[in-house]
């Protein structure tokens, strides 16, 4: 029974299904056909699986995210990126992954961020005199710096997962995603170069500073997110209210881009958003009861133990399989699916829950510029009107630094731990 539920995962994601409802309907079938497991379990693990205060900060972070991009937050953000990084070669290009990291410290929502941010510099990019390839590239690419740069909803859901620190989870990203951000820009530099890609004037000092000022509003929006989880004030998800509460008031009252009759729109997108996320989340807890009655977690233990002799080998192996399962797989749903299978076994190997879930949701994050699925990839490719194919291959070298950075962390995490050990060591 156990192989022919995997065929028919297999054959139902090859013929469109979205991945949520495949998860739904194998974990229906699979659970139906065990007498001694009711079908009224389901539904029940569903709403298990929801029922959790920390999953309230998915769509608060996601409302955070539309609300900046609806009240032209990401403009002014653009704005200052182009005054830093703009009088270098091939400036707009640099200003894009300035600005996703930016994007990043506020809302945790990689798609977000390609969408907000993209119709603005794809089209802008093209203009300049940037080729199809590097505008889509560079957008998609950069824009999965979001589920690594604190907050990330990744991390949240790990953390849920695992008991692990959120505050601890999202220090730990920090260094990781700047790192990611500055490989990023140095191969775009080179890339500059040799295509001649242009760069903007140097802004006058008084400019700057008008700039610096107009924006520093949107940039204290993650020291309040961040400093108020680590100081213990709120709890993530109180974190997510309060950034969805602060980006729509200075939205409404400082910038004054934000109407309230705009406010049902955000709403419904942020719900339409939420929904597809929470709802595979909600299915995986019920094909998890089904992977429990298996003992897929035991098997994988077992086969851990009996096979695999060394730290390394199974990190490698780790990151091997996310890398595989994100290509068809949003992140929400493969965490929840296996990271309780391997969780035991990362213990055992003395590897500490954080540093597990660093190595998971940067792996992951790849999955988001990598079809059938990369929903960044998708996204950025619709807005520069260029094929899945041809998108690819241009984002190929940024994923070949992630994955640089994602070995680093993986084999030396003092280096991601740095951050956390210096803000608070006694955080592990």
């Amino acid at each position: 029974m156990g192989f022919a539920l995997l065929a028919l995962f297999i054959i139902l994601m090859l013929i469109g299904i979205p991945i949520a409802f495949v998860i739904g309907i194998v974990a229906l079938l699979g659970i139906s056909n065990i007498p001694y497991i009711p079908e009224l379990t389901v539904p029940m693990k569903m709403l298990n699986g929801l029922d959790s205060f920390v999953l309230l900060a998915v769509p608060l972070f996601i409302l955070a995210a539309n609300l900046m991009n609806s009240g032209k937050i990401s403009e002014k953000l653009i704005e200052l990126s182009l005054a830093i990084v703009g009088p270098i070669r091939g400036g707009l290009a640099h200003a894009n992954v300035l600005v996703s990291m930016m994007f990043a410290g506020v809302s945790g929502a990689a798609q977000a961020d390609t969408a907000g941010v993209g119709k603005i510099l794809i089209p802008s990019m093209q203009k300049k005199g940037y080729d199809k390839e590097t505008a889509v590239g560079v957008t998609a690419a950069s824009s999965t710096i979001g589920v690594v740069i604190p907050p990330s909803i990744p991390m949240i859901i790990f953390a849920g997962l695992t008991n692990a620190s959120v505050g601890a989870l999202f220090l730990g990203g920090i260094v990781p995603g700047i790192l990611i951000g500055l490989g990023m820009m140095i191969f775009i530099y080179i890339m500059a170069i040799k295509k001649d890609y242009p760069r903007y004037d140097r802004v006058a000092v008084s400019k700057f500073l008008k700039l610096v000022i107009e924006t520093i509003p949107a940039l204290f929006t993650p020291i309040i997110i961040i400093g108020g989880i680590i100081s213990g004030f709120f709890t993530a998800t109180e974190a997510a209210a309060v950034a969805s509460l602060y980006t729509l008031l200075i939205s409404m009252f400082i910038y004054r881009t934000l109407k309230l009759s705009d406010l049902p729109k955000i709403l419904i997108d942020t719900l339409a958003l939420s929904s597809l996320s929470l709802f595979a989340l909600a299915a995986a807890s019920a094909l998890g009861e089904l992977m429990s009655y298996y003992r897929l977690g035991i098997v994988a233990q077992e086969f851990f133990e009996n096979n695999i002799g060394s730290q390394w080998l199974f990190i490698i192996i780790i990151i091997a399989f996310f890398l595989f399962i994100g290509t068809f797989m949003d992140a929400i749903p493969a965490m929840i699916l296996f990271v309780p299978v391997i969780l035991p076994t990362a213990l055992q190997f003395g590897i500490d829950p954080v540093h597990l879930g660093l190595i998971v949701v940067i792996t992951l994050a790849v999955g988001l510029v990598t079809p059938p699925y990369g929903l960044c990839l998708l996204l950025a490719a619709k807005i520069g009107d260029l094929s899945i194919d041809r998108s690819l291959y241009a984002v190929l070298p940024y994923i070949l630094i992630v994955l640089v950075v994602l070995v680093f962390i993986a084999f030396f995490p003092d280096i991601a731990f740095f951050v956390p050990k210096m803000i608070n060591p006694q955080i592990f």
